[in-house]
């Protein structure tokens, strides 16, 4: 439970239902921030602990710990909590219904044959539902892993849109959160990890501000790969015009900061801040990976580039920064599609039904 999006979901979820049920969140390691957040809140949150490597004496633990809350259904948000909690199943009595999201996926996407063969003959069987957050997702499912016997529905990632796309003047916001008010700034919200590639970024950036210098580059987020990318930043000669502002509780606040918001993964599912940037009115500029073009309509909300390729995201970026009007056209097609296909409420709705669905049928 850090500060990630499928884990944002999580924390959504139990909030918006805690009504309809009642919540218990299994960590397979540690608590992590919003894990303790939620602890701190009365939210039961149990950290299991899990050893290197394949801990088989965990899903005992699961188990035993299914049973003395008396769990009804199981959500398990991506493979590895699916993979200990389909066998916990097996050994909790009464036995709980099983729900298996998948969120992203690994690059590159590699399963081995004894994964494949685990899911189809046993775990794929063991599930009582299983869904992905996007169809690129959910395609993986059945071609890499197996479960092409049964179907895989697409319950797609939302957002809070109220908190997104209110304050319409940048230089206004810039001052809110401390940023000058007349440079403009390219935006990165994401964990600092080899998946999210922000070296890419970097590196695009540092292309584009030679020519642009009123152009600052914001990395919001943390994480293993932060030491390399400033030392990537400092060999580059941009260490002034990098502001590595840490995981920060206002996001809104400084996307609506921005102009332009990249995300330069080399694989990803359906990012939350992607969505979150484009309800901000933000022309985005994101790798043509996973499920980046299932959102994001090339040339209409924003601009696709091949992954790892500094020099066409620095070609997008100076596109959109030399464009007075491309820019705020993308951002408001952007600002829509997020409005009729990517709302919250309708994704924990439907996760909701689900339980009760299940729950029921216990």
């Amino acid at each position: 439970m850090q500060v990630a999006g499928a884990e944002m979901l999580v924390k959504e979820t139990v909030e918006r239902l805690n009504e309809a049920i009642e919540p218990t969140i299994v960590c397979l390691d540690r608590l992590g921030q919003l894990g303790r957040e939620m602890a701190g809140h009365g939210t039961t949150v149990i950290e299991m602990q899990r050893r290197p490597g394949r801990d088989w004496r965990l899903i005992g633990r699961m188990a035993r710990a299914f049973e003395a809350r008396r769990i009804e259904v199981i959500h398990a948000h991506q493979y590895t909590p699916f993979f200990y909690a389909a066998l916990a199943k097996l050994l909790t009595r009464p036995r709980p219904r099983l729900i298996f999201t998948e969120h992203g996926r690994h690059y590159p996407d590699i399963v081995g044959r004894t994964r494949r063969l685990g899911n189809r003959l046993l775990l794929a069987r063991v599930a009582d539902d299983v869904n992905a957050v996007c169809q690129f997702s959910a395609e993986a499912l059945s071609r890499a892993d197996g479960f092409s016997a049964r179907p895989v529905s697409v319950i797609e990632n939302g957002i809070e849109l109220q908190r997104y796309g209110g304050q319409r003047d940048r230089a206004a916001a810039r001052k809110n959160v401390g940023l000058a008010p007349d440079r403009r700034y390219i935006v990165n919200v994401a964990r600092f990890h080899p998946v999210k590639d922000q070296r890419t970024l970097v590196a695009a950036f540092a292309l584009v501000a030679a020519t642009h210098p009123d152009l600052d580059l914001l990395l919001v987020g943390d994480g293993p790969e932060r030491s390399a990318i400033e030392a990537q930043v400092a060999s580059l000669g941009v260490s002034n015009r990098v502001i590595f502002t840490g995981i920060r509780s206002d996001v809104p606040a400084m996307l609506a900061a921005a102009d332009v918001f990249c995300l330069s993964s080399v694989s990803e599912a359906a990012s939350l801040t992607l969505l979150e940037a484009m309800a901000s009115r933000l022309p985005v500029v994101v790798s043509n990976v996973g499920g980046n073009p299932e959102i994001v309509r090339d040339g209409v909300d924003g601009i696709l580039a091949p992954r790892g390729d500094a020099q066409a995201f620095a070609a997008a970026f100076t596109r959109l920064l030399d464009d007075d009007v491309l820019g705020p056209r993308m951002g408001a097609a952007g600002a829509e599609r997020v409005r009729e296909h990517y709302q919250l409420d309708r994704t924990i709705a439907r996760y909701g039904e689900l339980y009760q669905r299940l729950a029921g049928a216990a």
